[in-house]
């Protein structure tokens, strides 16, 4: 079976979300004044909704990203010059660094936050 992966995250400003997102390069699918579809991969999209929207799917109330952590969102590159370059766009983007780079047991990886302090990691790991 094959499985499409849609993520919803509640944001702030949508604007400044896709002008963060477009900075590392990924494309949009089905915007609207509300949501927009960050493509991460043919399989998986990342919904951006504003809070509000967001909110009235949620069962109960909106963590704070910024504050509570629910989910690290981990996006699997190729190899380190990769990850280096995502997380290198994300903090000239306005995101946060978070930690350090992590290259033990046969992964390279580091993360950061995006404008809405959701917590994003890029990972690649050894052949």
């Amino acid at each position: 079976m094959s499985t499409t992966l849609f993520v919803n995250l509640p944001v702030k400003d949508l604007k400044a979300s896709l002008k963060f997102f477009a900075a590392l390069g990924f494309e949009f699918f089905g915007m609207t004044d509300d949501m927009a579809s960050v493509v991460m991969s043919e399989r998986t999209q990342v919904m951006l909704l504003t809070e509000p929207t967001f909110a009235g799917y949620a069962r109960n109330e909106v963590a704070d990203p910024a504050k509570t952590t629910q989910a690290i969102l981990v996006l699997g590159l190729d190899d380190p010059e990769q990850v280096d370059e995502l997380v290198d766009k994300a903090l000239a983007a306005g995101g946060t660094a978070v930690g350090e780079a992590v290259t033990a047991g046969g992964r390279y990886q580091r993360g950061f936050t995006d404008l809405d302090g959701h917590h994003w990691s890029a990972l690649c790991l050894a052949g």
